[in-house]
């Protein structure tokens, strides 16, 4: 039998003790939870251009993976993920959204709300 044991990152463990009390009353971070202690090769990778076709403006926008730079984005999001690519920061930037952690926005939205999960 495998045994798993969950990310090895500091940072990720550090994140899943945080949003782990959450996520017993909170079905969103239930979800983000479970996603994130997934092994990091089966973690979602998306690019702009998808969150370009499925977001909304002025959309919040939770990747529980990498945020790649590939495409356009013309709408005004703001994306939160494990980890961005230079170049995706710069075009989430340059279209007035704004790119943070998880943790930065558990921190903003603890409960939750008016979060769309992609990836």
């Amino acid at each position: 039998m495998v045994k798993t044991t969950g990310p090895t990152n500091y940072q990720a463990r550090l994140l899943l003790n945080e949003l782990d009390a959450k996520s017993r009353e909170s079905n969103l971070w239930k979800r983000v939870v479970k996603d994130l202690k997934k092994p990091s090769r089966q973690r979602r990778i998306i690019n702009l251009y998808k969150i370009n076709k499925f977001a909304r403006d002025g959309e919040t926008i939770l990747v529980p993976g990498k945020v790649l730079s590939v495409g356009e984005l013309d709408k005004k999001v703001d994306i939160a993920a494990m980890n961005f690519s230079n170049g995706a920061k710069e075009k989430i930037i340059n279209a007035k959204g704004k790119a943070m952690s998880i943790q930065e926005l558990f921190k903003a939205n603890p409960e939750g709300k008016k979060i769309r999960i992609l990836g």
